[in-house]
């Protein structure tokens, strides 16, 4: 990136500040400082420290890597690292993602980054996804796309509407509050496939939106939990999630354990 692509960091604490909806007075009453300064900090008219821009963005919950982002316009190095999933210094993390997918055993379990790439899952969520074409299966697999797609479990989802319009809904708000470029195409990707009006309604007996799937003969109901880390300081932590599937009736419980 050349110093003439980078844009001023007042200029993207101002988008940060509108996004979030608040205005200076209050973005400047959260964050214990005057009004005058935070004008002039967005107008360019006075050069934020390390510390105030890492005060503002904690108070406007930017993620951490668009705060890394932020303090680079500024002229900062980085303040929190990115290590790879991979790699030893996340070790930890990792053995540990794979214990709870494994424990949710013999319920489907998946690791998704921001983006939504699957990044490890355990066998359930796996044998779900047989079927689906190819090409969807190759790395990096993007599960909504595998969700959606009508070469992949489009096609089994009973309430695909239904379904369909609360995974677009929940990206949607996802792209508008971390303003990602990438999951606004992924978003309008999933938009042009078919099946928005297909599909049941929540029964009375249900409380989340269900995810009705067939299975050989039968059909397999799930409601799903998403987990993330608590008080993540490295960029790829902070950007972890785990997407796990619970029986949403016995029927579906019995079947998942025979299985």
């Amino acid at each position: 990136m050349t110093s003439a692509s980078v844009r001023p960091v007042g200029v993207m604490l101002r988008e940060w500040r509108e996004r979030r909806r608040l205005s200076q007075l209050e973005l400047s009453i959260q964050a214990d400082i005057s009004t005058r300064h935070l004008s002039f900090v967005e107008t360019g008219r006075s050069r934020p420290t390390s510390a105030m821009i890492l005060r503002l963005t904690e108070h406007l919950d930017v993620p951490l890597r668009e705060r890394n982002t932020l303090l680079l316009a500024a002229g900062f190095a980085p303040a929190y690292p990115e290590g790879r999933l991979d790699g030893p210094q996340l070790e930890a993390v990792r053995a540990s993602l794979r214990k709870v997918l494994t424990a949710h055993e013999p319920y489907p379990a998946v690791v998704v980054d921001r983006r939504w790439d699957v990044l490890d899952a355990n066998g359930p969520l796996l044998r779900l996804a047989e079927g689906a074409a190819p090409e969807l299966l190759e790395p990096p697999v993007n599960v909504l796309r595998l969700a959606l797609h009508p070469d992949g479990l489009a096609p089994r989802i009973v309430n695909l509407g239904e379904w369909r319009a609360h995974l677009l809904t929940r990206l949607e708000r996802q792209a508008a509050a971390i303003g990602d470029a990438d999951l606004r195409a992924l978003l309008e990707e999933l938009r042009g496939y078919p099946g928005g009006t297909a599909g049941g309604r929540p029964g009375p007996q249900d409380v989340v939106v269900p995810l009705c799937i067939r299975a050989g003969e039968g059909e397999l109901r799930f409601f799903s939990v998403t987990a993330v880390f608590g008080s993540p300081l490295d960029v790829t932590v902070a950007e972890l999630a785990i997407e796990s599937f619970f029986p949403a009736d016995a029927a579906t419980a019995e079947a998942l354990r025979r299985l």
